[in-house]
């Protein structure tokens, strides 16, 4: 498993929580236990306890986003490195459920699951994720969606560093708003100009008598 694919960890936990639209499915431990996908025996490791841990992590790791997003690079630093040294990871060398040709294990580098608790666990293997995207693809590679009021995180892997919404779906509405606010603009310039026309003939009028 690629070091890359823990940085999902990261945005699956930023977005439980939607601030602007008072949105926050982190309510239970079951939606705990959803953040982990298919590692099911961490997973089952979660207790209620955890909702609570995994709010303040998930507030932390907000702060790195935004930190980014607001161009402040060595402030996300500094916020994920104090993630870091609080969880810090566990790696191994693993070849679990990948096999080659020959049948032989395809051997990459896993972040096991830290052994005091699910929180520690999920923690460390999402702030060194977002590490590893950072300093391989730069700051500005993490970014909030710029479609009000969503702000939902994301990793920017488009090749020009152009992304700028946390999907399809928000892309099109910020589209689509954009579009109407240019019509809207249109009109007013338009209703703006019919006006200005007869009242500068009246003046004139005016001056003539």
């Amino acid at each position: 498993m690629e070091l890359a694919y823990y940085s999902d960890y990261a945005v699956r936990l930023v977005n439980s929580e939607e601030p602007a639209r008072g949105k926050d499915s982190l309510t239970s431990v079951e939606a705990v236990r959803d953040l982990f996908g298919g590692n099911a025996q961490a997973a089952r490791r979660a207790t209620d306890a955890d909702v609570t841990r995994f709010r303040s992590v998930r507030a932390r790791l907000r702060a790195v986003f935004e930190s980014a997003d607001g161009g402040d690079e060595t402030l996300a630093v500094d916020l994920l490195n104090s993630l870091l040294l609080e969880f810090p990871v566990s790696p191994q060398i693993s070849g679990h459920d990948h096999r080659d040709d020959d049948g032989r294990p395809l051997w990459h580098m896993h972040l096991a699951d830290h052994p005091s608790n699910v929180t520690a666990g999920y923690a460390a293997i999402a702030a060194m994720g977002l590490a590893f995207h950072l300093t391989e693809y730069g700051v500005d590679r993490l970014g909030l969606c710029q479609a009000a009021p969503c702000r939902n995180a994301y990793l920017d892997t488009s090749t020009n560093r152009s992304r700028r919404y946390c999907s399809d779906r928000c892309a099109t509405r910020a589209n689509v708003a954009a579009y109407r606010a240019r019509k809207r603009l249109e009109a007013d310039r338009s209703d703006s100009t019919g006006l200005a026309a007869p009242n500068t003939h009246r003046t004139t009028a005016a001056g003539d008598r």
